[in-house]
């Protein structure tokens, strides 16, 4: 039964983290072995993903409840698929210096003993490479700072160039 437990103080703000943990149906664009990714259902804060996970020769699908507490809380609920059960949450606190604290949970354990296995044989590399993929697409979207490249640049475009001092 593979646990994770992981507090990170990042750059960026809740909201925008929250945002890109929230857009399930993205995952597959940046997420090693998220094959494919599907919203089936919306009710307000709640939705329903299907996600396709692949390794190899391995391709399992599963579905989720998803519980949205903007922009502080993301709750899953396993609903079908390979698991026995499988529990995970992020929750995301304003950092006092700045940026976020995101705390992320996951829990779960296959049906079947021989995925079991070979999952906690991976488990360790497999959320080091998870949660390098969302700090990488955090980069991508909101610049390393938490500002989206395109404010970056307009910053930057919005500074006046200092001339040389004369005779140099």
């Amino acid at each position: 039964m593979p646990t994770h437990a992981e507090k990170r103080h990042l750059p960026w703000t809740c909201e925008q983290l929250f945002r890109l943990v929230a857009e399930v149906d993205r995952y597959p664009e940046f997420l090693p072995w998220c094959r494919a990714a599907r919203v089936v259902r919306r009710d307000g804060n709640v939705f329903w993903a299907d996600l396709v996970v692949a390794f190899k020769m391995f391709r399992e699908r599963f579905r989720s409840k998803v519980t949205l507490t903007p922009p502080h809380r993301i709750d899953v609920e396993y609903i079908d698929g390979p698991f026995r059960y499988l529990n995970n949450h992020w929750v995301f606190e304003e950092a006092p210096d700045g940026g976020c604290i995101v705390d992320f949970f996951v829990d779960f354990e296959f049906k079947s003993k021989f995925l079991q296995s070979l999952m906690e044989m991976l488990f360790n590399e497999a959320v080091r490479r998870m949660v390098a993929a969302f700090e990488r697409r955090a980069v991508e979207l909101y610049g390393p700072d938490g500002r989206p490249a395109a404010k970056r640049a307009q910053d930057i475009a919005g500074k006046e160039e200092v001339p040389a001092p004369a005779g140099t």
